[in-house]
């Protein structure tokens, strides 16, 4: 008996003297990942909460581990942000803050497809993760817009969710390929619907037409009747001419869809919210789509705020593999946010005065006509501003092929207007003129934050 108490006795101190040693070699373990990225504290705090922390061996362990921490913050900001709707005050801050709970679930959905798809790429998982960090910036953009940002944005903003993503990202860095293209689209998008983008008359699902000759009177109508259909394969939506005045939202569980107008003269969707009149940036949108594959063909997307109401959105895309053929874009400030995601437009018109092509989505805007209006007294037209926060993004906006003019109000005045190809909108900011006529309209801009991003 004493010989068995003995020998406990010195299990025990010998566990005692090792279990320092085990733990410390965990804890420099993972010091040691840590280190490698932008933001180590936060890492190190998260990876020693877990209840049973894994030691990665390898880079893309520790990636894993990077990413499903950051979801897990996620998923415990979207339940803050909840419960922190009925700390609102007024209603600009229920605005703002209805975006960042609808932000946070796409944050949440963005991770897990990095976690959980089976078939993606490094490149995916770059494209996926910038856009959760691109969301979370337009969730803090609409408290500042809107002149509410002293309360609830703290709250919200508390989380360390943006240093966790802004680790996984950097892990993420992909070598360069070459974007390949396929009859003048990119290879991305399949034979099928390179088809249906350059037939004269595809056929569709559905038929809408504001005299009733068709299967629905309105847009909102033949989408909430795709949303019922089963499967998720390409829903090709034709839109007769007429002008609807209509919001869209076209949500992530739709995907695939495609409208077909009768020519952009002819078939318009038009809004007016704007932030004058109290959205936010992101919520003013005429049509927002965030449904992946999401494609549009000779239809003009217009928001009539005016410029006296500041940023109203004609369209707003974060559909990933989105693409945008012989489409129009009227608006004047904020005209076509091109929000996040991969994106594509190809021969469209764009028409507006300040930040008219924004966002920061990995896009290519090809063959495209892109015109200045005149805009207010004492102030300033500029083409794009482009909206990178984070050096291991893959966003930039890239101009090719195009036009940079001057429209008929603005063309007899412009020594009295000043107008900008573009501006560095964030401190990573990348925007590419390619083969592009430009009017003699610009000038180049000077004296603003991020101008080193300038070549």
């Amino acid at each position: 008996m004493a010989t068995k108490l003995a020998c406990f006795v010195l299990f025990m101190i010998m566990s005692m003297a090792i279990s320092p040693t085990l733990s410390s070699v965990v804890t420099n373990a993972m010091d040691y990942w840590c280190d490698k990225t932008p933001n180590p504290q936060p890492c190190k705090y998260f990876m020693r909460q877990e209840p049973k922390p894994l030691v990665p061996k390898t880079k893309s362990e520790f990636r894993k581990v990077a990413v499903g921490i950051a979801l897990e913050r996620a998923l415990h900001a979207e339940t803050h942000t909840k419960w922190l709707g009925k700390k609102c005050r007024n209603d600009k801050e229920k605005a703002a803050w209805a975006d960042c709970l609808k932000l946070y679930q796409q944050i949440i959905l963005q991770i897990n497809q990095t976690l959980h798809s089976t078939k993606c790429t490094d490149f995916d998982v770059q494209t996926w993760l910038s856009t959760a960090l691109t969301n979370l910036e337009t969730c803090r953009a609409g408290f500042v817009e809107l002149r509410v940002s002293d309360y609830v944005l703290p709250l919200i903003m508390s989380n360390n969710v943006s240093k966790l993503i802004s680790n996984a990202l950097a892990l993420t860095i992909t070598k360069f390929v070459p974007q390949s293209y396929k009859h003048g689209f990119p290879s991305w998008l399949k034979a099928g619907d390179r088809k249906l983008l350059q037939s004269s008359s595809p056929t569709p699902n559905l038929l809408v037409a504001r005299d009733g000759s068709g299967n629905r009177r309105t847009i909102k109508e033949a989408l909430d009747a795709a949303s019922k259909r089963s499967g998720k394969g390409r829903f090709v939506i034709r839109v007769k001419s007429g002008i609807y005045q209509e919001n869209l939202e076209i949500g992530n569980k739709l995907k695939n869809i495609m409208l077909v107008g009768d020519g952009l003269r002819n078939t318009i969707i038009t809004g007016s919210r704007s932030v004058g009149d109290g959205s936010t940036t992101f919520d003013s949108a005429t049509v927002a789509v965030t449904g992946e594959g999401f494609i549009a063909r000779g239809i003009t997307f217009r928001n009539t705020a005016g410029p006296q109401k500041h940023q109203a959105v004609a369209l707003r895309s974060g559909s990933d593999l989105s693409v945008f053929y012989r489409c129009g874009f009227e608006g004047y400030q904020d005209t076509l946010y091109v929000h996040s995601q991969r994106q594509f437009y190809k021969e469209c018109y764009i028409y507006g005065t300040v930040d008219f092509i924004f966002g920061n989505a990995a896009v290519v805007l090809q063959n495209c006509m892109i015109y200045a209006w005149r805009p207010m007294d004492q102030q300033k037209n500029t083409v794009t501003a482009q909206g990178r926060t984070d050096p291991n993004q893959n966003t930039g906006i890239v101009i090719h092929g195009s036009r940079v003019m001057a429209t008929a109000d603005l063309s007899p005045v412009l020594s009295s207007f000043k107008t900008f190809l573009g501006r560095p909108w964030k401190e990573y900011s990348r925007t590419v003129f390619m083969k592009t006529y430009l009017d003699s309209l610009w000038i180049l801009q000077a004296g603003l934050n991020g101008m080193e991003t300038l070549l």
